[in-house]
């Protein structure tokens, strides 16, 4: 492999790689504001000028690719002077809005300004004043005048995203971007251009000063939003979530993900309808009741039916480790042959970037613990059929609202002796329930998912609650930052009684008289690697941040 030097230090590169990626790649940062790894290259910052022995002129290290033997200087005098007059230059218009600026503690301008700026301007004009607050479109705001004129923003929606929304106007220190005429920036990507932008200049309307980054504690998750399972970083303020932002990951979702995920995946976290401890049916009113009352009263009315009496209605929204349990509990204690999950397939809403039809995180991982006894659209009509003849007199429905999405079920609702639902937050059928679980969110819990290439993946608890799963607890501190969970720094514990649908049917399975020593999420997946072929010989270690790709036969 060819090489040359960097700052005195040899490193490889790949032909036709530039200075500045192979740099990166080797742990060298060269400061840059324009070019980013998944766009083309623009080369019209200029901070990344570097000294290359035997050019007359300082080049720029985004476009001028690496050579054999070649000898490249990024902090000798003649850079570094360089590299401060840009940044002078940079800073002319820019406005010192700091103390109010949502990049604040992000932002690329402050750090390089701080690192290797001279500390003060020769500018001593009225600066150039521009727009600001622009509604760009329905989730992004524009200001004019932090603006660095990178054209990061520009090149994702035409090369990322497709959509050609964005271009600059006007000239030289007036130069501006807008959108094209009758056009705005509603791409289903368009909040990317909040991530990449180095300064304050696109920002989040949604996110728009709601609270500063260093208030916030992030933790390494995955997006419910479909089967991609776009790799996330979950943002955290005083234990409500306060944003989500991509996380990179090459093999999954590169540096991007849509905004349907990015908003709508986890309000319902800190809604007002979250179930809020078990519930039984009494005289017709559903009433408050302990665990134990729960787990005792699900269990009798259980034991009173025949195996196929009882239907299941598992969840790809719930983890590998709570659908294996989920999977026991039907198959091995109640002995039933009906259980399945609903698929959610929304015909036309992928795309070739990352948006997936199927709408479901964990459809792959759902089936690989067992539960795919049925086709594709034929469980839903058997079932409705067994509840109809007097077959079945028993449903247990998890984390889906199957009431709203096949009304058919309300109409022989009253057929059922016993309706068993486990829910986040209040929805058609918990209202049609008789006896009714608590479940946490997967913002709240530890657990695995399979997207639709089969990639097992890991979610991690964000937010705390009153029960939350502490799989990691024993762990130290160095070794949490290791798994990247971390829990809200003001230690505020959302006063929600819930449970991972796994530890609901733990208690389930304790009253049946089959107790269990696991109790946590790495102990359940423990259980499943041993079991299932398709999870052998892993562990959350094995897994990491990034993933790790399931060796399933054809």
């Amino acid at each position: 492999m060819p090489k040359f030097i960097v700052d005195d230090k040899e490193i490889d590169f790949l032909p036709g790689q530039t200075i500045i990626e192979a740099a990166e790649k080797a742990g060298i940062n060269i400061p840059h504001f324009c070019w980013h790894e998944s766009l083309s290259v623009s080369g019209n910052c200029r901070v990344c000028l570097v000294d290359i022995e035997k050019m007359p002129k300082l080049a720029i290290a985004c476009s001028t690719q690496a050579a054999e033997g070649m000898v490249v200087r990024t902090v000798n005098e003649k850079t570094l002077a360089a590299r401060s007059a840009v940044m002078e230059f940079l800073l002319i218009n820019h406005p010192l809005d700091c103390p109010i600026c949502d990049e604040a503690g992000e932002c690329k301008l402050q750090d390089y300004a701080y690192k290797h700026s001279s500390g003060e301007s020769r500018f001593t004009e009225t600066k150039q004043h521009k727009d600001k607050r622009v509604p760009l479109g329905p989730h992004v705001m524009f200001d004019g005048e932090r603006c660095i004129s990178c054209s990061r923003c520009i090149r994702f929606c035409d090369e990322i995203a497709g959509e050609k929304q964005l271009t600059f106007t006007q000239r030289g220190d007036r130069v501006t971007i807008t959108t094209f005429p009758g056009k705005e920036l509603d791409n289903a990507y368009s909040m990317n251009v909040t991530d990449i932008c180095p300064v304050g200049a696109l920002t989040s309307r949604d996110f728009r000063f709601q609270t500063r980054v260093w208030d916030m504690s992030s933790t390494k998750t995955i997006c419910a939003g479909c089967s991609r399972g776009c790799n996330i970083d979950m943002w955290v303020k005083s234990n409500e979530i306060q944003r989500l932002t991509p996380r990179h990951n090459k093999d999954v979702n590169s540096f991007w993900m849509c905004d349907e995920g990015r908003l709508n995946t986890f309000k319902h976290v800190g809604a007002e309808n979250r179930i809020n401890g078990p519930h039984l049916r009494r005289n017709g009113a559903m009433t408050k009741v302990t665990w134990d009352e729960a787990y005792s009263g699900a269990v009798s009315e259980l034991r009173a039916f025949a195996k196929d009496e009882v239907a299941f209605f598992a969840s790809a929204y719930s983890t590998c480790e709570d659908n294996y349990l989920l999977n026991k509990l039907a198959k091995s204690v109640v002995g039933t042959k009906y259980i399945d999950y609903t698929r959610v397939i929304v015909k036309d809403s992928g795309d070739d970037l990352l948006k997936r039809e199927d709408k479901r995180p964990n459809s792959y991982g759902t089936e690989l613990v067992g539960i795919n006894r049925f086709k594709d659209g034929e469980y839903i009509p058997e079932v409705l059929k067994g509840i109809r003849e007097g077959k079945i007199k028993a449903l247990v429905v998890v984390c889906d609202d199957i009431f709203e999405k096949y009304p058919e079920f309300k109409t022989v609702a009253a057929k059922l002796d016993l309706l068993l639902v486990f829910a986040v937050n209040e929805n058609t059928t918990s209202k049609y329930a008789h006896i009714l679980f608590p479940l946490s969110s997967y913002s709240e819990q530890n657990g695995t998912w399979v997207n639709f290439q089969g990639r097992l993946q890991r979610i991690r608890p964000a937010v705390t609650i009153v029960d939350r799963d502490r799989s990691l607890d024993h762990l130290s501190v160095s070794r949490l930052d290791k798994f990247g969970t971390e829990f809200d720094r003001w230690g505020k514990t959302n006063k929600v009684d819930a449970r991972s649908v796994g530890k609901v049917v733990l208690g389930l399975l304790a009253a049946f008289g089959q107790k269990s020593k696991i109790s946590m999420a790495e102990e359940i997946f423990s259980e499943l690697t041993q079991h299932n072929p398709a999870f052998k010989d892993l562990d959350y270690d094995i897994i990491g941040e990034s993933g790790v790709q399931l060796k399933l036969s054809k």
